[in-house]
């Protein structure tokens, strides 16, 4: 049966993702788990050196790589560098302007190889990017956290082969990132640059199979474009053939 469908009869997939360097660059590795209805897939790698951003990225290219049909995925990882350089559109930018983060030719963007991949895929899906705090009692990025840093601990690691010296954090193309504490109401002055926030609601109010919280308000800074997600807006959420094999 086929019943996890959206509007556009798409399936609904969770792609939970992380990728780690240690140290950092160093021996890196990255873990996935996939869940579609019932089905779950786990899938992880690792390098002999690397950084923590491209185990990051590599981690969402593999998920939706393993993918078999478009799909509606929601992607759960904790890379502020990742999710933010998507939503926010940092990294299609980045591809306009020949990844050129200025008119400067000498300051390019880190990591092309990866981004142009994970491009290639995000354009095979519909996608929504959801930033997840590490560490935070979630069991799936959890899982990834631990098959990450087994995959790093692996003999016989093979080459990354796009990594250079010039990719080792920190980096320089790093978006604004996603605050989570201290903001609680609208017009309070933003950390960055002490614009008013102001409260918005998010496009997406249907929640995903398996999505556990949702949040249904949250702070933006319209002058430097933080966001702020609230505690007291987070809400707790209360058939299908393999996608992957």
């Amino acid at each position: 049966m086929d019943t996890e469908k959206n509007q556009s009869g798409l399936k609904a997939v969770l792609i939970y993702t992380d990728g780690a360097a240690f140290p950092n660059p160093g021996a890196g590795g990255y873990g996935v788990v996939l869940r579609f209805g019932q089905y779950k897939k786990e899938l992880s790698g690792g390098f002999q050196r690397t950084t923590n951003n491209r185990m990051e990225l590599m981690a969402v290219i593999v998920g939706l790589e393993a993918l078999k049909e478009r799909c509606m995925v929601t992607i759960y990882s904790d890379s502020q560098y990742v999710v933010e350089s998507i939503v926010g559109g940092y990294v299609y930018r980045w591809r306009a302007n020949d990844w050129r983060l200025t008119k400067d030719p000498s300051k390019r963007a880190k990591n092309q190889d990866l981004w142009e991949r994970l491009l290639a895929v995000l354009d095979r899906h519909e996608v929504e990017m959801v930033w997840v705090k590490g560490h935070a009692g979630i069991a799936e990025n959890e899982r990834c956290d631990v098959l990450a840093m087994a995959a790093s601990k692996r003999p016989g690691l093979s080459e990354d082969s796009g990594f250079a010296e010039a990719t080792a954090e920190p980096v320089d193309d790093e978006p604004i990132r996603v605050h989570r504490d201290k903001m609680k109401v609208e017009g309070q002055p933003c950390r960055n640059c002490g614009t008013p926030v102001i409260k918005r609601v998010p496009n997406k109010r249907t929640p995903k199979q398996g999505q556990t919280y949702a949040y249904s308000w949250y702070l933006y800074c319209p002058g430097c474009k933080n966001m702020y997600m609230v505690d007291e807006a987070k809400i707790e959420l209360g058939d299908e053939r393999p996608l992957f094999d």
